[in-house]
C-alpha cells in the first residue's frame, strides 16, 4: 500500500493514474490565493464553457478543456 507522505509521493501516484489509456498531466502548484477571492458571473461563464459535465456525476466528474491562447 502507497502512504501519501509527501507531495513528490502524491505527485507520482497521480501520474501512474491513465484514463482511457491516457495519463493525467500533473503539475505542483505552490502558489498561495487569498481567501474570499470569488470570480465574477461574467468571468465564471468563461470558465464554465471549458467545462464537460458527467450527466450522472455533475458536481465530481468534470473534464476541464484547457484554455486557448
Amino acid at each position: 500500500m502507497l502512504k501519501l507522505k509527501d507531495a513528490e509521493t502524491m505527485l507520482q501516484w497521480a501520474r501512474s493514474m491513465t484514463w482511457k489509456g491516457v495519463h493525467p498531466i500533473v503539475k505542483l502548484n505552490s502558489k498561495s490565493y487569498l481567501k474570499g477571492i470569488s470570480l465574477s458571473k461574467m468571468e465564471m461563464q468563461g470558465i464554465e464553457k471549458r467545462l464537460e459535465r458527467n450527466l450522472d456525476l455533475p458536481k465530481w466528474d468534470i473534464l476541464i478543456q484547457p484554455a486557448r491562447g
